[in-house]
Formats: C-alpha cells, structure tokens, sequence
C-alpha cells in the first residue's frame, strides 16, 4: 500500500470514528480529507455519500439499540428532505459551484464542532413550520455535495431545546442514511460517473469499522471536546483550501 493511499485509509477511520460518536455519517469530514488530498469532485461527491450511508446505518442502529431514537423529532425533517436530496443529486453542480457551497458547509461545519453544548433535556416540541423547510435545503445539500445534513441538524435540535444530546445523534443518524440514499439515487439517475470500485471498498471497510466502534462509544458516553475541535480544525483547512482554489475566489491571471 503506497504511503498516500494508507494516510487516506487511516483519516477515514478517524473520521468515521468520530462523526459516528455524535450520530453523523462523516461526509464532511470524508469531503475536507479528500479536497485536501486532492481527489476530484466528481470522486468526493458519490464516495462521501456512499460512506456516509454505511457510518449513518451503524449509528443509527447503535442508538436506536442503546433507548435513545424518537420518531417524531425524524419525520418533520426527513420527509421533505428525502425528495430534495434525490432531486439535487439528479441535477449535480459544476466543479466550481461544488467548490464554493463545499467550502462554506465545511467552515460552518468545523464552527460547529467548535461548540460544545453538554447535555439538557429537551423543553419543547418540534416546530413543523421549522422544521419542513430545514430538511428541504438539507436534502438539497446532501444531493448537492455529498452531506447528510446532520451536522446542521444536531445543533438545531439543541439549541431549539428540543432533544437532549444523544436524542439528537439518534435521529441524526437515520437522517444522515435517508438523505444519502436519496441523493445516491439521485447521482445515479442523473448518469454521472461512479467510483472505482479499487478505491471505493477499502474506504467503506475502513469506515464501517470506524463507525461501529464510534457509534458504540457515542451511545454509551459524549466525545471529548478537544478531539472534535482538532477536527473542526481539519474541515476548516480544507474550506478554506476549496474556496480559495475555486474559480469565483481567484485573482484574474492567477494559476
């Protein structure tokens, strides 16, 4: 195994580990490792996605297995974001346009892995007028440029009081699997082109590992602060590196 392809392999597992003990897929953190690796759009979009869906599918059994999934705060968001992702997916954005909304979701991403909110018990009920237009431009997101959404969509049930900590994870996860399997089948009727197979299978094995033990740790105990701000600082290098290498944020003459 050449030495790039086994830093690639290693921050993928970190990733995973990491974005599954909060109930997220990883697709941020899969995107910031490949933008700054150097992989092409047209690779990062279908793999986070597709990795997404694995890392999101263990999270999601691991809460729901542990007491902590709650129905009602999924439905609201999911249901129209399902044929958002699907639509956006069928209908992908050119390299530069992936570039500049990437770069923004991964700074705002990394601010919020920077916040820690602790755990507190939810206060109210879900805001239907909320919460129906959220899961649209989430699902618009995810078909988009490859996220699940939830790294948005937890700090949004906390911060509204309404669900504690790992309640959020847990309806993050299925979230982030729904929305990724939406903007999947949106990719593959829209007739774009899949990833190597050679490329695809060791990072899905690596992240399913990543996500079993992330997932396990997540739905018994909270992440270390310290560890997510380490990776907000990941995402934000990486969205500082698209936007600043997209063509919307060059100097005329510049290479």
């Amino acid at each position: 195994m050449e030495a790039a392809d086994l830093l690639l392999a290693l921050l993928m597992l970190c990733v995973a580990t990491l974005y599954a003990s909060v109930g997220h897929g990883g697709a941020s953190g899969y995107i910031a490792v490949m933008a700054l690796l150097g992989l092409a759009p047209d690779t990062i979009r279908p793999v986070a996605l597709g990795l997404n869906v694995i890392v999101a599918g263990v999270a999601t059994a691991q809460f729901a297995g542990a007491g902590h999934f709650r129905g009602r705060l999924l439905w609201p968001f999911v249901l129209p974001a399902i044929p958002c992702a699907a639509l956006a997916g069928s209908h992908p954005i050119g390299d530069t346009g992936f570039s500049v909304i990437t770069g923004v979701v991964l700074l705002l991403s990394s601010a919020r892995l920077f916040w820690d909110p602790g755990d507190a018990s939810p206060t109210r009920a879900v805001s239907i007028r909320v919460a129906v237009p959220v899961g649209a431009v989430l699902g618009l997101l995810s078909g988009w440029i490859g996220v699940g959404g939830g790294i948005f969509l937890t700090p949004l049930l906390l911060f509204s009081g309404w669900a504690t900590v790992r309640a959020a994870a847990a309806v993050s996860a299925p979230f982030v699997l729904l929305n990724s399997l939406a903007g999947l089948a949106g990719w593959s009727l829209s007739g774009s082109p899949w990833p190597s197979l050679w490329l695809f299978v060791p990072l899905a094995m690596v992240v399913l590992l990543g996500g079993i033990v992330g997932s396990w740790l997540g739905s018994r105990r909270l992440s270390p602060p310290g560890v997510r701000r380490a990776l907000a600082l990941v995402l934000l290098v990486a969205g500082v590196k698209l936007l600043s290498g997209s063509s919307l944020f060059s100097m005329p003459g510049a290479t």
